[in-house]
C-alpha cells in the first residue's frame, strides 16, 4: 500500500484507485491526485474550509478559514479553540453554528468525511445580516406609522387624538411621551400638556407653564414651528421640568422635541424622552418621530376642525328644533317631528306657532331636500314668517309676502329650492270651538277628523312658495267643534316605506285608518300614535323627513 500525497488516502500497490471510488467508474489507468492543485482549488474559494480528524484535530485550513478564523491552524482541537460557538458545536456533535466574531457574523456548516473526519464550512454573512436586521427595522417603523395612521384616523375627538398621539410613541420610539397642546384660535391661554409613561394607565394632565417652555430644550422652537435636535437631559433641573417626569421614572437621557402641526398652524409639540441607559436617538429615530409628529399635528388639527363643524352644527339644530308650542285661546295643539337620518336632527319639515292676539299663526312646511342644504332654507322660511307676521297676519296674504321674500333672495336662481307650505290662522269661536282659516302653497291636503272617527281632506291647493314670481295660492276655512281634530302632516309620512316587503309606502289609506281610529285622542296622543305607527312601518330602514301638526277644539 502507498499513501496520495496531501492526504488523499490509502490505495492498492497496482495503481488503481480505491473500491469507493472505483465503483460505477469505467476502469483504467490511475491518475496520481495534485494536491498543489487541490489547495489552488480549495483557497479560491470564497468559503472558509476547515478539515479535522477523527480526534477532532483540525487538518487544514484554505485561505479564507486563515483571514476568518486566525486562531485555526493544523493540529488546533477543535472543541477547544478561542471560538466558544464553534467549540460547543464540534464537542456536541451539532451540525452548524452562527458565531459574532472579529466584527464578523460567522455561519458555519458541517459536513462528515471519510473515515471519521470532517469538514467545516463557514461563511462571512455579516452584510447579509446586517441587511436583513435593517429589513426587519424598517417593517417595523412601517408597522408603527401604519399603526399610528389607523389609529389617529379612527377618532375625530380632540381628547382620543391627544391620547393616541401620547401612548403610542411608549415604549417603541421613547421610555416617556408628552403633547403639549396649543389652544386653536380665538381661544386663549396657556397650552396644556397630557403625559403617559407606559407605567400608570392614567394619562397625566395640566397647564403648561412657560418655566417649561424655557427650561426644556426644543420646546420653544416646536411650538413655534420649528424643528429641533435631540439634546441631553438638562443636568440642572428647573422648577417647570418637575411636570414632565412621574415619580420614580428614574434619570432621563436624552429629549427630542417634534413640531405637530395641522390645520395650517402649529397645534403642539411632542415630546419624547428616554432613560439614560438607553440609546440616544439615532437619525432613522428622529426621522420617525418627527413624520409621527406631522400626523398626530395632522389629525388634531381634523380633530379642531370637526369640533367646530360640531358645535356650528348643534347651534343650527338648536335654532331649527320644533319649539315648544304656546298655549292658544279655543285650541289644544301638539306636533311630531323626524329628521331623515336622524344624526343632526334637523331637516327639511318643520312646523312652527307664532301668538297673535286673541290667537295664534300656524306653519307646516316641506323643503325641497334634506339634511344641511334643506335646513338653510328651512331656517330662511321661519325666520322670514315670524318677520313678516309682524305686518301681516291674514294667511293667504302672508304666504304672497312669503314667496316674494324668498323669491327676491340674491341666491334663489342659483339655490333652485322651494317648498311646500300651509299657512293658518287660529281663533277662538264666539260660540265655542276653534276657527281655523289654511293658506295652501302646494302642500298635501290637512285631514279632518271627526268626534264620529269620519276622515275627510280639507281642500286648499296652492303653489310652492318660493319657485315662480307669480305662484299663486288658495285658502279654505273650516270652524272645528268639540271632539274635532285637524292634522297638518308632511309627505314623508304617506311615503315612508316599509310593510312586509320593505318597500311599500304607508299610503293615505292608513294614515286615515290610523286616524279614525284614533279619534277622540286628544292632539299629543294622537301624534304619539301616528309617529309609532309609522315608525313600526319603518321597521328601522331610513325615512324621509316627518312632520306633523294636530289642532283641535279646547274643550267647553
Amino acid at each position: 500500500m502507498t499513501t496520495v500525497p496531501g492526504g488523499g488516502g490509502p490505495r492498492p500497490a497496482d495503481g488503481g484507485q480505491p473500491a469507493r471510488l472505483r465503483s460505477g467508474l469505467s476502469p483504467g489507468p490511475a491518475r496520481p491526485v495534485d494536491s498543489r492543485l487541490t489547495r489552488e482549488v480549495l483557497d479560491g474559494l470564497t468559503e472558509a474550509v476547515v478539515t479535522t480528524d477523527r480526534a477532532g484535530l483540525v487538518t487544514l485550513v484554505n485561505a479564507m478559514a486563515t483571514a476568518l478564523l486566525p486562531e485555526l491552524v493544523p493540529g488546533t482541537d477543535l472543541r477547544a479553540c478561542p471560538i466558544p460557538a464553534m467549540a460547543r458545536a464540534a464537542g456536541a456533535g451539532a451540525d452548524s453554528f452562527d458565531a459574532e466574531h472579529g466584527g464578523r457574523r460567522l455561519r458555519g456548516v458541517r459536513r462528515d468525511l471519510a473515515d471519521g473526519r470532517h469538514a467545516w464550512y463557514v461563511r462571512d454573512v455579516t452584510e447579509e445580516h446586517t441587511r436583513t436586521e435593517a429589513l426587519s427595522v424598517e417593517r417595523s417603523r412601517t408597522t408603527f406609522l401604519a399603526q399610528a395612521g389607523s389609529r389617529l384616523g379612527l377618532s375625530l375627538q380632540r381628547e382620543q387624538t391627544l391620547r393616541t398621539a401620547t401612548t403610542l410613541p411608549v415604549p417603541y420610539l421613547a421610555d416617556l411621551a408628552m403633547v403639549v397642546h396649543l389652544p386653536p384660535p380665538p381661544a386663549e391661554g396657556q397650552p396644556h400638556w397630557i403625559r403617559y409613561d407606559g407605567v400608570d394607565p392614567a394619562l397625566a394632565t395640566g397647564l403648561a407653564t412657560w418655566s417649561l417652555t424655557d427650561s426644556l430644550p426644543g420646546l420653544a422652537e416646536a411650538l413655534a414651528g420649528h424643528a429641533a435636535n435631540p439634546a441631553p437631559w438638562p443636568d440642572q433641573e428647573a422648577a417647570g421640568l418637575s411636570t414632565v417626569l412621574p415619580p420614580g421614572f428614574g434619570r432621563p437621557g436624552t429629549v427630542l422635541v417634534s413640531p405637530m402641526r395641522g390645520a395650517g398652524r402649529t397645534t403642539g409639540a411632542l415630546v419624547l424622552v428616554r432613560r439614560a441607559g438607553r440609546a440616544g436617538f439615532a437619525r432613522r429615530d428622529i426621522e420617525l418621530a418627527r413624520e409621527f409628529a406631522a400626523r398626530a399635528g395632522a389629525a388634531l388639527g381634523a380633530a379642531e376642525l370637526y369640533g367646530e363643524q360640531v358645535h356650528l352644527a348643534r347651534v343650527l339644530q338648536n335654532s331649527l328644533l320644533p319649539p315648544d308650542l304656546p298655549a292658544v285661546p279655543g285650541a289644544t295643539l301638539a306636533g311630531g317631528y323626524r329628521a331623515a337620518g336622524d344624526r343632526l336632527r334637523i331637516g327639511g319639515d318643520f312646523y312652527d306657532v307664532f301668538p297673535i292676539p286673541r290667537g295664534a299663526i300656524f306653519a307646516l312646511g316641506d323643503v325641497a331636500g334634506k339634511g344641511v342644504g334643506a335646513a338653510v332654507l328651512t331656517g330662511r322660511v321661519r325666520q322670514s314668517l315670524r318677520t313678516l307676521r309682524l305686518v301681516e297676519q291674514r294667511p293667504l296674504e302672508l304666504m304672497r309676502l312669503l314667496n316674494q321674500a324668498l323669491f327676491d333672495s340674491p341666491d334663489a336662481a342659483r339655490r333652485s329650492q322651494f317648498t311646500t307650505l300651509l299657512l293658518g290662522t287660529l281663533h277662538a269661536a264666539p260660540g265655542g270651538g276653534c276657527t281655523v282659516r289654511i293658506a295652501g302653497g302646494g302642500h298635501p291636503s290637512p285631514l279632518l277628523v271627526r268626534a264620529d272617527g269620519g276622515v275627510a281632506p280639507v281642500a286648499v291647493g296652492g303653489m310652492p312658495v318660493g319657485a315662480l314670481a307669480a305662484a299663486r295660492f288658495a285658502e279654505a276655512e273650516l270652524c272645528l267643534g268639540p271632539g274635532e281634530l285637524l292634522l297638518a302632516y308632511t309627505d314623508g309620512v304617506v311615503e315612508a316605506r316599509g310593510g312586509p316587503g320593505g318597500q311599500e309606502m304607508f299610503g293615505e289609506e292608513r294614515l286615515r285608518a290610523a286616524l279614525a281610529s284614533a279619534a277622540g285622542l286628544a292632539p299629543a296622543a294622537l301624534v304619539d300614535r301616528l309617529l309609532d305607527a309609522v315608525d313600526e312601518w319603518l321597521d328601522g330602514q331610513s325615512q324621509d323627513d316627518i312632520a306633523m301638526l294636530a289642532v283641535a277644539a279646547a274643550a267647553p
